[in-house]
């Protein structure tokens, strides 16, 4: 009894200090946001990979959090082995999987020489770096439903996807497919990137009526990308409209140097309260945003809580008297 008291003490050693405490607070709040993320139908390697691009997670957190997130939180199915073959192409696996729109799949692959890979059957870019997938490297299998699926459906899947990876065939299955697609897709350009980024002079909006420039941004603004976020809620109703003004207005409160833009059919939207006075905003149709000002920051929260406040989630943006600002960023 005494060893084992022992043992565990130890395991408890990271926390005995403050800098092992703020490690492991930080990593249980990461985690906690991509969950946020999964439970919205995002693939977590998608999420995982660019938080990573964006030095948001570091290498080591990886594992700890694909498994937490797939096989503990979400009750994803999983296996695992050493390949045995030398995968060249996955254009079999890419095109199936894109039919499962009730599944989510998510790979990890271990390179002795070049370490883990993280991969969506459905996002093609990260695979150009790991492939050729060689023999005898390890390699995770993680299969998740968007719906309701049951467990030995979901291990079938894994199978499934391994005889796929090999180039075999598989017969679709009626419980690999929802009625509805429900899945959520990161765009290919990051939108808070530079790349992203372009100049627009105010003569080039003559369409619309061009929004003031930020306070010190002079005659011209940088603007991000338009981004889209789709309205899961099956209306963009009034608590939704209050949610994203609230949201709105403490992003701008944190930046006041920023502006939010809102559009809508290619217009631009100056009072939001017109998206539900219109009442034609339903289930399933995007609104865009974008970012006004120099050096546009946290647009993938921003976009993060712009979709919640156009879900059935809006709710939790409508907390504390009014004219209360949110700590949100």
């Amino acid at each position: 009894m005494m060893m084992t008291a022992s043992i565990r003490n130890n395991q408890l050693n990271l926390l005995a200090r403050r800098a092992g405490y703020n490690l492991a607070l930080r990593h249980f709040r990461t985690a906690q946001e991509f969950a946020a993320d999964v439970g919205e139908g995002y693939n977590l390697a998608d999420v995982l990979n660019a938080a990573w691009n964006d030095e948001r997670i570091e290498e080591f957190q990886i594992r700890p959090v694909v498994n937490i997130l797939l096989a503990e939180r979400f009750g994803y199915a999983f296996g695992s082995e050493n390949l045995k073959d030398k995968i060249e192409s996955i254009e079999g696996l890419e095109k199936i999987v894109a039919t499962w729109t009730n599944l989510q799949v998510v790979l990890v692959y271990t390179d002795a020489n070049n370490g883990i890979h993280l991969l969506n059957p459905e996002s093609p870019e990260p695979w150009e770096n790991a492939l050729p997938l060689s023999k005898d490297e390890h390699i995770v299998c993680y299969v998740g439903a968007l719906g309701d699926v049951r467990s030995d459906a979901l291990e079938g899947a894994v199978a499934d996807v391994f005889t796929l990876l090999y180039g075999g065939n598989v017969k679709g299955k009626a419980g690999y497919r929802a009625a509805q697609n429900l899945k959520q897709f990161i765009q290919e350009e990051e939108e808070e990137k530079e790349t992203a980024i372009q100049v627009v002079e105010p003569t080039q909006e003559k369409a619309v009526a061009p929004a003031p420039p930020p306070p010190g941004s002079g005659g011209s603004k940088k603007l991000t990308a338009k981004i889209a976020v789709n309205v899961t809620n099956e209306l963009f109703h009034n608590g939704n409209v209050e949610a994203w003004k609230r949201i709105i207005e403490s992003y701008r409160f944190k930046y006041p140097q920023l502006d939010v833009l809102i559009w809508y059919e290619g217009e631009r939207i100056n009072d939001i309260n017109a998206l539900f006075k219109w009442g034609k905003v339903k289930h399933g149709v995007p609104i865009m945003f974008s970012v006004a000002g120099d050096n546009p920051t946290d647009i993938s929260k921003l976009r993060k809580y712009l979709f919640e406040g156009a879900s059935q989630r809006f709710e939790a943006f409508l907390h504390g008297a009014p004219g209360t600002i949110l700590q949100l960023f």
